[in-house]
């Protein structure tokens, strides 16, 4: 039972609690990350880094930072994306109808930022039957024994999702 399925269009990014300039988006993340998280884009099936990632830790989102899965509740799903069968928290992402190219699926967002994190499908595994297919470019990964507390953006090295800012994208 999805009880945080939002119906209707996506939720504008205005409504988020965390947004961030679009210049500084651009600056800061990977033309994919980009594509992926601010454009709803899909990167190709079996690119992404995280894919076959079997290190214990945790999985952030790419833009703000925020916890969203942890490495034991990944699995294989065969699909060519990182999948997970369940939330680091139930409030990390937001659930929205997409019905675009003419079908009906289920967009997987970051709760906190609304980046495009994926699609969500009630195909996986016990317990949940859950399956978080998600883009590796919307994700952020933190080994469990990293030294750092910071969160690593891939769009460059040593760099931190900046603390969240009250404007508009």
């Amino acid at each position: 039972m999805m009880t945080s399925l939002q119906l209707g269009t996506c939720r504008s990014k205005k409504t988020w609690p965390k947004t961030f300039p679009e210049e500084e988006l651009r600056k800061r993340l990977t033309p994919m990350q980009y594509h992926v998280t601010q454009e709803k884009g899909t990167e190709s099936a079996f690119t992404g880094k995280y894919t076959d990632n079997k290190e214990e830790g945790t999985y952030q989102c790419v833009v703000c930072g925020a916890p969203l899965f942890t490495s034991d509740k990944k699995f294989d799903s065969g699909s060519g994306w990182p999948s997970f069968f369940d939330l680091i928290n139930k409030d990390s992402v937001t659930l929205t109808d997409d019905f675009s190219y003419g079908m009906h699926r289920v967009e997987a967002t970051c709760s906190q930022c609304g980046a495009h994190l994926g699609h969500f499908f009630d195909d996986g595994p016990r317990p949940t039957k859950k399956r978080y297919c998600i883009n590796s470019a919307s994700l952020n990964f933190r080994a469990k024994n990293s030294p750092s507390e910071e969160v690593e953006a891939s769009g460059g090295a040593g760099q931190s999702p900046p603390s969240s800012k009250n404007e508009e994208l």
